[in-house]
């Protein structure tokens, strides 16, 4: 049994990120904690008390705690239908960040609902506050949108970095019941004449967990290709390393 972590801003209740949690309940049984953070408003976030590091600040809004109450029991009550172990962890007057940081270190898993996480931020795009989360916490991140398709198959970033390694034996690992669907480990640089980074070495792990494999190289730039090329990949999942380290990473953040 895996722990998941379902985070939830506090005004938002992401129906998305909570049916991906519940299919993959049904696929092995997990435990489903759920986060309620305030919503967050970037300008009040944080505040620098020097050039180098920053001091994270409590978030207070009036009329959030009855909010947040009303989705903590939408969230019970969703977990009880649906046969879900679950626990409720509300964050009201924690330090956002750090908070979420510590509990993911004792989690398995991370799941967030993306297009609501935007909307609280009044941005279409993913701004400090998503990198922030995304690069501090210390376990797997799957960021959901509100409307999807569970996955029919699987996109594996590569590019030769050992986050991007990492991210596919880590998938392969938590997710043994996905990996016998289509897969495809695709590798993408600026510069198109490159060639596959041991591509021997790579297609030898990742052919012992995935059944159903294909290695690919993207002769396209990434940087201003790639968001379309994979906006063509109906019901695919896209994995890839640590956000904010690979370089892949970095040019697949419009699609996360």
């Amino acid at each position: 049994m895996k722990k998941v972590i379902l985070v939830f801003d506090g005004i938002h209740f992401s129906e998305g990120a909570f049916e991906f949690a519940r299919t993959l309940n049904e696929l092995k049984p997990i435990l489903l904690t759920g986060i309620f953070v305030p919503q967050a408003e970037l300008s009040n976030l944080w505040s620098y008390a020097d050039g180098i590091s920053r001091a994270f600040i409590p978030i207070q809004e009036s009329g959030t705690s009855e909010t947040i109450q009303k989705n903590i029991a939408h969230f019970e009550k969703h977990c009880q239908n649906n046969g879900i172990d679950y626990r409720v962890h509300e964050n009201l007057f924690d330090l956002v960040l750090p908070q979420l940081e510590k509990e993911s270190r004792f989690a398995d898993l991370l799941i967030l609902g993306s297009e609501i996480f935007y909307e609280s931020l009044g941005t279409t795009e993913p701004n400090i506050y998503l990198k922030d989360a995304l690069h501090n916490v210390a376990c797997p991140v799957i960021v959901v949108p509100e409307k999807y398709d569970f996955p029919e198959s699987i996109i594996l970033a590569y590019d030769g970095s050992q986050e991007s390694v990492y991210a596919i034996k880590q998938f392969a690992h938590l997710f043994p019941e996905l990996t016998d669907i289509t897969t495809l480990l695709v590798y993408a640089n600026d510069d198109v004449t490159d060639d596959f980074p041991d591509k021997i070495l790579i297609e030898e792990l990742a052919a012992r967990h995935f059944s159903n494999l294909t290695l690919f190289k993207l002769n396209i730039n990434p940087k201003k290709y790639f968001s379309t090329w994979i906006s063509e990949k109906k019901s695919a999942m896209l994995v890839s390393g640590s956000y904010g380290r690979s370089g892949i990473s970095q040019l697949f953040k419009k699609v996360l």
